[in-house]
């Protein structure tokens, strides 16, 4: 394990950052899934909540198709963000403190300016991804589009440049969003820092361990395409999990114990 020269007293010094093995997203998932089981109901309804806003989504996007690609890609940027609440329950698990759903609200009450402000970053972001796919369909793509099911028949057959351009820059965004998002949502939920040491430290974990984080984002695509296939039903048990193992992620991978604590509800 390999760690970098820490200054208590520097504000913006990133954290020493730990190289973990491939194996590791296995032990995330595992350690997720026993977080979930542990705290039951309040984790229980993150998932059903998630569920009925992705169920919700899609009907608005059934009848006003072209918001569907950017809606897909906008959730992708502010998922890490809606798991606040699970964070905070890892947290008092792995102090050995019961759980509420009173807990996760906490989470949200009492959350740093930082994390609101890196969650509106993260809201306009999706909004702008939104925005910039359903201009991208209108102007750009010379297709007879006018059901979700001739969306999906031209995403199976298309090799137009303007729609490979488009595909290429939503994978680039997805990336982008999983390097500043792996990390530092839960660093934030735990430790007193600002928003920008928090990407920073979100990007170093990611850049330490290549291979690994790859695998993890590939376990999270996946996940989210079978939630996506159970007709959102699947949320309700792979998103606590995945929200609950995201937890893991930051403490196998981060050495935060020089930052400053942030203060946590009882």
């Amino acid at each position: 394990m390999n760690k970098t020269s820490q200054n208590p007293s520097d504000p913006l010094q990133i954290p020493p950052i730990r190289e973990v093995n491939t194996r590791a997203p296995l032990r995330w998932l595992a350690a997720g899934w026993d977080d979930f089981r542990r705290s039951g109901t309040p984790s229980l309804l993150h998932g059903i909540l998630v569920s009925l806003v992705s169920l919700t989504i899609l009907a608005i996007t059934m009848i006003h198709w072209k918001l569907l690609p950017g809606a897909i890609s906008g959730f992708v940027l502010t998922g890490p963000f809606l798991a606040t609440g699970l964070y905070a329950l890892s947290r008092r698990l792995e102090t050995g403190k019961p759980t509420s759903l009173k807990d996760a609200i906490n989470a949200w009450t009492h959350a740093s300016r930082c994390l609101f402000n890196f969650g509106l970053l993260l809201l306009l972001s999706a909004t702008a991804w939104v925005v910039f796919s359903v201009v991208m369909f209108h102007f750009f793509i010379d297709a007879n589009i006018e059901t979700p099911l001739d969306f999906l028949r031209y995403v199976l057959t298309q090799n137009e440049i303007n729609f490979m351009l488009w595909t290429i820059l939503g994978a680039l965004g997805s990336a982008l969003a999983f390097a500043i998002t792996v990390v530092s949502l839960p660093l934030l939920v735990e430790r007193d820092v600002t928003t920008k040491l928090a990407i920073l430290t979100s990007i170093k974990a990611v850049g330490n361990n290549p291979v690994t984080m790859l695998w993890w984002a590939m376990i999270i695509m996946i996940i989210t395409g079978l939630s996506f296939i159970t007709g959102m039903l699947g949320f309700i048990i792979l998103y606590p999990l995945l929200g609950h193992a995201s937890w893991h992620v930051y403490r196998e991978v981060v050495d935060a114990e020089n930052l400053p604590l942030r203060t946590q509800a009882d």
